[in-house]
C-alpha cells in the first residue's frame, strides 16, 4: 500500500516545484531481487506509476513527466516489449477514468505512432478524452529519446532557414524550445532517478540544463507517495541560481 504523501511544516510553505520528471528505473531489478520473472517487476512498476502521479496531484505538482519508454528499448528481448505494450493498455484502460475524473491532461512525448495499432488507438483516444481538462499534466514519454528530439528540432529549423521564413540569427533558445515536445510544459524543475544509477539516459537532455537533478536508491516499484513528497523536500532546500549568484 502506497503511504500517503506528507510535508513537513516548513516545507509545505516552500516553493513545491511546477515541474517533476521521473526516470523510472529498477523493475527488473525489483524483481530479480524478489526471485520473480522481469515481467512482474513491470507490474508493480504500474502500480508505483499509479501511487506517484496520485502522490503528484495531492502535492500540487502541476506537470509529471514519466519515461516509460525509451527510444533504446527496442533493444530488449520481444517477450519483454510485448509484456511492457501489455501493461500499457492495461493502465490506459484501467486508470483513464480517474485522469479524466480528477481533470488530469494526458500528454505524450515521443514517437508513440512505432507501437502497434490498438496501443496507438487506445493512446490517441485517451489524450483526446483528457484534452479539454484544465487540471495537472500527467505527460508519458512513449518512443522517447532526447537526441532525436533535439535533431528533429534542428531539421525544422534549417528547412524554415532553407525556405527564407527565418534568418540563421533567428535560431534561439527560445526558437528550439518552441520545437521541442515539451513547449507547453512548465519549465523542468526536478528531475528524479530511480535505483542508485546516476546518468540521464537521453532524457530531456535540452530540458534538464538547469533542473534539479536527484539520484535515488530505492527501486521504482518501492517508489511511492511519500518517496516523492522527500524529493520534493529536498528540493526546496536547493538553491537555484541559474548561472548567478
Amino acid at each position: 500500500m502506497s503511504t500517503a504523501p506528507v510535508l513537513s511544516p516548513d516545507v509545505a510553505g516552500a516553493a513545491i516545484p511546477r515541474h517533476v520528471a521521473i526516470i523510472m528505473d529498477g523493475n527488473g531489478r525489483w524483481a530479480k531481487k524478489r526471485l520473480l520473472p522481469r515481467v512482474a517487476g513491470h507490474k508493480a512498476g504500474v502500480e508505483a506509476v499509479r501511487n506517484v502521479t496520485r502522490a503528484a496531484r495531492a502535492l500540487g505538482i502541476e506537470a509529471l513527466t514519466l519515461y516509460a519508454f525509451s527510444s533504446e528499448n527496442w533493444r530488449r528481448p520481444e517477450e519483454e516489449i510485448g509484456d511492457l505494450m501489455g501493461l500499457l493498455r492495461l493502465f490506459i484502460r484501467s486508470d483513464l477514468a480517474e485522469l479524466v475524473r480528477e481533470n488530469v491532461r494526458l500528454r505524450v512525448i515521443g514517437d508513440f505512432r512505432r507501437f502497434p495499432a490498438d496501443v496507438v488507438k487506445l493512446v490517441e483516444d485517451a489524450v483526446g478524452r483528457t484534452a479539454a481538462n484544465t487540471g495537472p499534466i500527467l505527460a508519458i514519454a512513449l518512443n522517447y529519446g532526447a537526441q532525436a528530439e533535439l535533431v528533429r528540432a534542428a531539421q525544422t529549423l534549417a528547412e524554415r532557414v532553407k525556405e527564407g521564413q527565418i534568418d540563421p540569427g533567428q535560431i534561439t533558445a527560445q526558437a528550439i524550445e518552441a520545437e521541442l515536445e515539451t513547449r507547453d510544459l512548465p519549465p523542468l524543475d526536478l528531475l528524479i532517478r530511480t535505483s542508485g544509477e546516476h546518468r540521464l539516459s537521453n532524457f530531456l537532455l535540452w530540458q534538464a540544463a538547469y533542473a534539479e537533478l536527484l539520484f535515488v536508491d530505492a527501486l521504482w516499484p518501492d517508489f511511492d507517495g511519500a518517496a516523492l513528497a522527500d524529493a520534493v523536500a529536498a528540493f526546496a532546500q536547493r538553491q537555484r541560481r541559474f548561472g548567478g549568484l
